[in-house]
């Protein structure tokens, strides 16, 4: 293999797992470091450079980075990555005095925001630092889009999100609440430099069965049902509710089903619970409020009586169970349906002329972000579909660099690059900038409130979240996936007293190969070929230092035993580029 070269900005960031895996490449490490040094309202300001929403993530994330976080390859769990972000929030004090400030004098240049949920946002708030007039659209009361109106309050409440939305609201943008745009053609008579869609994916999925109508006052679709109950609209539902689905919204429905009259509420799935779209602690909390999830159930026909719902015929799907009998009738009161979402452009005329697929979803360039009519951007749900908050926080990022480009006439394609440094940690021969110990602390389960309290009040938030014994104690759990182990061949001696000290055996000494070869070759084969192998330049001995970055578990004691210091730990710092940087 070739050497390693670790000037690519790509190279170490792909190191940093959990940051890697955040669509909006938010430093993980750097703020869970600053929270185990109860530095809360500094952690805070590092998420919200990329994340925008910490408290609101910090509970509703679909959290990508906890399944790449390398501690969970060295032990069972990862770390509580998306709590230690509501950590932050929760003790962040006042930091509206550390908000940039907007400049006063604008730039020119106005843009449209057609939708005001999180990729609006994160839009409004990368450019209206560039001097650029924003102007929002929503046909909602507030902003936050559908984290307003379909995530409950038990899991988010009310005055975080107001907090946060109103972070970017304040910063000076143009609010046109409860204003539907009914026509795309007609709004772009207003002359707008650009414009930006992300109004998500409104439009749920319903099931065409057998007494789908007879039974209609009883069946509701699971995203509109959500926002009546949040609205006040809906206050009870059926004794006895069906759920049919098996992604996030089907447990929000279910768990508000729970606390809005249902005494026995059942979720229903095609499948087996191992393939549920839902993310698992979103499964595990529904279970916890006794809520059977009925598998390899397959919907067939509302069954309805004398003008009233009084269950469901189901056919058994394959891979579970042998049946007893060709369908299962499974009584219920009401059924909610939560089997996907789609797009809805309704208000976009074909002679505005935006190319739409089969799906509903508009022509989107993947890396622009630019419909194919050239001012207008989309992004979010909006753009590709149902994905969660943090993608379409990434997309506003994406967009606003874009949008920039655009009104500058400059070309979209030449994106700016991120910022990166690589700075040494040293103090002391055996001392570092950073706590370098290896926590053997198991991740800390989070405080609920009490299960017969909870059910009672769907305005109260389950989870307590950590506080800051907790959220310290979870925080030295981090292992430092930022702080890289630098290697240089031109000090090194060879006399392996790195690899005598390595807990994880993970630096060998041998002759170089091609990859498969050399992975196959390492004292621990290193089989996990997304994570790269750190590959030094040619030693003395014609040998090559070869690393699995893999299981390194950056504990610095490599650097600690070399007595030529040929190993150095390092901070490797890397940040998106925003809207307007070079």
């Amino acid at each position: 293999m070739n050497p390693t070269d670790i000037k690519d900005p790509e190279y170490f960031h792909c190191v940093i797992d959990c940051q890697f895996a955040c669509p909006a490449h938010t430093p993980v490490p750097e703020y869970i470091r600053l929270i185990a040094e109860k530095k809360y309202a500094d952690a805070y300001m590092v998420n919200w450079e990329s994340n925008v929403f910490p408290g609101i993530l910090g509970r509703v994330c679909d959290r990508p980075c906890e399944p790449a976080c390398r501690r969970g390859r060295v032990e069972d769990a990862a770390v509580a990555i998306c709590r230690l972000k509501r950590v932050c929030a929760d003790n962040k004090g006042d930091i509206r005095d550390r908000l940039p400030k907007i400049p006063k004098k604008k730039n020119g240049k106005k843009i449209a925001l057609i939708g005001g949920g999180p990729a609006s946002l994160t839009v409004a708030r990368d450019l209206l630092l560039l001097g650029y007039t924003i102007d929002l659209y929503d046909d909602q009361a507030s902003g936050g889009g559908f984290i307003r109106s379909q995530v409950p309050s038990f899991r988010l409440p009310k005055k975080v999100l107001d907090e946060e939305v109103n972070y970017i609201l304040n910063m000076g943008v143009n609010t046109y609440f409860n204003t539907y745009i009914s026509s795309m053609k007609d709004f772009l008579d207003k002359d707008y430099d650009a414009v930006f869609i992300g109004t998500g994916a409104p439009r749920g999925r319903d099931l065409e069965l057998p007494g789908r109508q007879a039974g209609g006052a009883f069946i509701h679709i699971g995203i509109q049902w959500l926002a009546s109950v949040q609205y006040g609209h809906i206050k009870k539902t059926g004794f006895t509710t069906l759920v049919i689905g098996g992604g996030n919204t089907a447990m929000d429905c279910c768990r508000t089903a729970r606390r809005v009259g249902g005494e026995t509420v059942k979720v229903v799935i095609r499948g087996g619970r191992d393939r549920m779209k839902a993310s698992a602690w979103e499964i595990e909390d529904a279970i916890s409020e006794d809520i059977p999830i009925l598998e390899y159930l397959s919907p067939k026909e509302f069954v309805v009586e004398d003008g009233r719902l009084t269950g469901m015929n189901f056919e058994h799907a394959p891979g579970g169970p042998a049946p007893d009998s060709k369908l299962v009738f499974i009584p219920c009161d009401e059924v909610l349906l939560a089997v996907g979402q789609q797009n809805s452009f309704p208000w976009i005329e074909k002679e505005v002329g935006i190319i739409f697929d089969d799906a509903g979803r508009p022509q989107v360039d993947t890396l622009t972000f630019q419909s194919n009519v050239d001012k207008i951007f989309f992004g979010g749900d909006a753009a590709f579909g149902p994905q969660n908050v943090i993608t379409a926080v990434a997309h506003g990022h994406e967009a606003a660099v874009s949008m920039d480009l655009y009104c500058k006439g400059e070309d979209l394609t030449k994106r700016p690059l991120p910022f990166t440094t690589l700075d040494g940690q040293k103090m002391g021969l055996h001392d570092w900038m950073y706590h370098n110990e290896v926590s053997e602390e198991e991740r800390q389960a989070v405080p609920m409130v009490s299960k017969v309290k909870s059910i009672k009040d769907r305005l109260m938030e389950v989870e307590l979240g950590f506080d800051q014994k907790i959220g310290f104690t979870e925080a030295r759990r981090c292992i430092n996936c930022d702080i890289q182990t630098v290697f240089s061949a031109k000090d090194c001696i060879e006399c392996d007293a790195c690899v005598d000290v390595c807990p994880t055996t993970c630096i060998n000494f041998i002759e170089n190969q091609d990859e498969d070869a050399l992975r196959a070759s390492l004292a621990i084969p290193a089989n996990n070929r997304s994570q790269a192998l750190y590959v030094s330049d040619l030693l003395p001995t014609g040998r090559v230092m070869v690393k699995d970055e893999n299981v390194c578990l950056h504990c610095g004691l490599c650097a600690e035993k070399c007595p030529t210091t040929a190993w150095d730990m390092q901070k490797y710092t890397y940040n998106t580029a925003k809207a307007g940087q070079k």
